[in-house]
């Protein structure tokens, strides 16, 4: 529950003119929410600055504003001077306090946290507690020091004691001119640190030892387009080394790698395209990863694997016979997920400049359909660089926070689950700390980064919203944390950034976790498309292997969970692209597992029922067998993962009904009278 008062700019002046704010003895009162203006600040500076990591000595701090805020209860409370009502915003500096005002504690402050360098902060209060809120004119001289106006929100949603710690690390050598990439490039599962400068590839090899990393240079010739909007990895020539694509406001570069990894080759297919986000992604579903190149100005672009590396270029709406993803203008992220639970990747488009966000459903044979407005996410008006998009309520299907450059963020519940079918979503950013977030987000990444069950979100103003449960977040600051590309960089099973030649380290706290490296057969080398499904005590969990989320970045291609306090996972389940599902039970947890495809088959029976047909597949209602009459049929049951045997059937014109079983994966086995078994995965959906 969140309450904001807006006080109009009239009654907040008469209200201001009946306070002195000169010193803390007279800082104007505050009981609640509201926005308060701030006139010429020439009162007394504070003593030091509230800096967000403590107080340090007072530095130029000419004058400052008081006021005494005392909360009626406790709250999640939220200041910002980057709000609508300053226009131009103002380059401010804040600071909070507590105590009396002849011995002061720094709290919490903040200089550029907001947009154009206005002032954001975000803490719990204690109720009866008075917080003494000082604004300062250190970048303010007698041209604009001439008032300005913050506002100050409450929510009953506390904000969570810090949840997750880091620790800093500068690697000097990480100085290539783009640093934007953490994926395993040697083939090891380990995440590694890739940079990109016009005549070189320069790679931090992770080590053994936590830190420490082996750094090599690898020269690039020819035109190599630098990766100044994103830059995406994988697998798309099945050599057992990921291969890269750039993406730069002419065009794209693709590195290619040779058989060892040792050495990459160029190609800069020429056409011109003003790339903002790129992909790896299996397009039309033969097991070969394509590239995707988001176009800001003109329908987006791809070039279709022939399988032997080797690629065609097409553009939406353009190039005859070109599948329809991102048709228009305005395409700022493309980020290929399975919304409808069907085992194929749709695509969320974030837009930018106009239009709103767009989302195309895939169904198959290369038929991708805009159904944007059935799903409800196509509003207006907002601009978005990206998009925050997981199950951020574990109820197995993929929601979305369309996160805003400008205008109101908004939080989105895929309703897949309880409807069976891709419908409208939910908007339920009211009450989620979604509302109250005002910092502006030009990228966003997904992630689990306490390990705690629920994937959290990193956005902008330094800020991890952390997901508390119930389509609940709750913002934490960290000093100097922005968006960038992540990955386990010590292989403790945590998250960790870098960004350029800063890394942080996640500090374990004491959460569980189990993480996955998949490796493609008939599917794509790197499993990208494929679900990892994991149940236990807490539940379910889902994620999809994803090359290029968020705006800009490349992060790791291997699959987080973390588990909070369960101490087992009961089952996994990986749905391959290729319709292939591997299970394995209860699993050891706190440790990477590796699962090939096709290792830890579904079946229970022997797989060469290779003749038969299943379909549809996934099915909701009616599953049909074609060719059954090749078989003298004694037997069909339908088994759980478990191998118990949950319904026997009886055919009628070739077909049975699934309708009654809960969604999930089954196996449908077929006994013959001469003693031979045949089985077939399929999806209740």
């Amino acid at each position: 529950m969140r309450k904001t008062l807006l006080l109009t700019f009239a009654t907040l002046l008469s209200t201001t003119a009946n306070f002195a704010q000169d010193n803390c003895e007279s800082a104007m009162p505050i009981s609640g929410p509201g926005t308060y203006s701030v006139g010429v600040i020439n009162g007394t500076q504070p003593s030091s600055f509230c800096a967000p990591n403590g107080a340090i000595p007072t530095v130029n701090i000419p004058a400052g504003e008081w006021y005494a805020y005392t909360p009626s209860q406790n709250f999640a409370v939220n200041i910002t001077s980057d709000i609508a009502l300053n226009n131009p915003r103002k380059d401010t500096r804040m600071h909070v306090f507590t105590g009396n005002c002849s011995n002061l504690t720094c709290l919490i402050g903040d200089d550029d946290s907001g947009s154009s360098y206005s002032s954001t902060v975000n803490f719990n209060v204690t109720a009866g507690t008075t917080y003494y809120i000082v604004w300062d004119n250190r970048w303010l001289n007698t041209t604009n020091n001439t008032g300005f106006s913050f506002q100050l929100t409450e929510s009953t949603v506390l904000i969570p004691t810090t949840p997750i710690t880091y620790t800093t690390q500068t690697v000097p050598t990480i100085n290539s001119a783009y640093n934007i990439c953490v994926v395993d490039m040697n083939g090891d599962y380990k995440d590694d640190i890739v940079g990109i400068s016009a005549a070189n590839m320069r790679i931090h090899y992770q080590t053994n030892t936590s830190g420490t990393y082996t750094v090599t240079d690898i020269p690039l010739s020819g035109t190599v387009l630098q990766p100044n909007w994103s830059m995406a990895a994988g697998d798309y020539n099945k050599d057992g080394f990921n291969d890269i694509v750039l993406g730069n406001g002419s065009g794209a570069t693709i590195l290619k790698s040779n058989s060892t990894g040792t050495a990459f080759s160029t190609y800069t297919p020429g056409q011109y395209i003003f790339s903002q986000r790129t992909n790896f992604s299996d397009l039309n579903n033969d097991g070969n990863l394509d590239v995707f190149v988001c176009h800001d100005i003109a329908p987006s672009c791809y070039y279709l694997n022939d399988g032997s590396s080797g690629l065609t270029f097409y553009q939406s709406t353009v190039t005859p016979g070109a599948m329809s993803i991102a048709t228009t203008t305005g395409n700022y992220a493309t980020l290929f997920t399975d919304f409808d639970n069907d085992g194929d990747s749709d695509v969320f488009v974030s837009k930018c400049s106009g239009p709103p966000c767009e989302l195309y459903r895939n169904d198959t044979n290369g038929i991708y359909t805009n159904v944007s407005a059935l799903a409800g996410i196509n509003i207006t008006p907002v601009q978005t660089w990206s998009s925050a998009i997981a199950d951020f309520d574990n109820d197995g299907d993929m929601d979305v926070i369309i996160t805003a450059s400008s205008g109101a963020h908004n939080f989105f519940r895929n309703n897949f689950e309880t409807t069976g079918t891709l419908s409208a979503f939910t908007n339920i950013t009211a009450g989620s700390g979604w509302d109250t977030n005002t910092s502006t987000s030009t990228d966003n990444i997904a992630y689990d980064f306490d390990n705690d069950g629920r994937v959290d979100v990193l956005g902008g103003a330094n800020k991890i919203m952390f997901n508390q449960g119930n389509n609940i977040f709750a913002a934490v600051t960290y000093t100097g944390l922005s968006v960038s590309a992540v990955g386990d960089l010590n292989n403790d099973g945590f998250i960790d950034f870098q960004n350029g030649s800063t890394i942080r380290y996640a500090v374990p706290n004491g959460n569980n976790w189990v993480k996955f490296n998949l490796r493609g057969v008939q599917s794509n080398r790197n499993g990208i498309g494929a679900r990892i499904e994991i149940y236990g005590a807490f539940g379910k969990q889902i994620r999809d292997i994803r090359s290029g989320e968020g705006f800009r970045h490349m992060s790791t291609l291997n699959a987080h969970f973390g588990l909070g306090t369960a101490t087992a996972v009961s089952q996994v389940v990986v749905i391959w692209p290729s319709g292939t599902v591997d299970v394995i039970n209860n699993p050891t947890i706190n440790q990477a597992l590796t699962i090939i495809e096709g290792s830890s088959p579904l079946s229970v029976a022997d797989n060469n029922l290779n003749s038969i047909k299943l379909y549809p597949n996934p099915s909701s209602d009616i599953i049909t067998l074609s060719n059954t009459e090749m078989l003298n049929i004694k037997r069909i049951s339908i088994i759980s993962t478990l191998g118990n045997v949950i319904k026997e059937v009886t055919l009628s014109n070739s077909s049975f009904s699934v309708s009654e079983l809960a969604q999930g994966v089954y196996i449908l086995s077929i006994e013959t009278t001469d003693g031979e078994k045949y089985s077939k995965n399929f999806i209740k959906k």
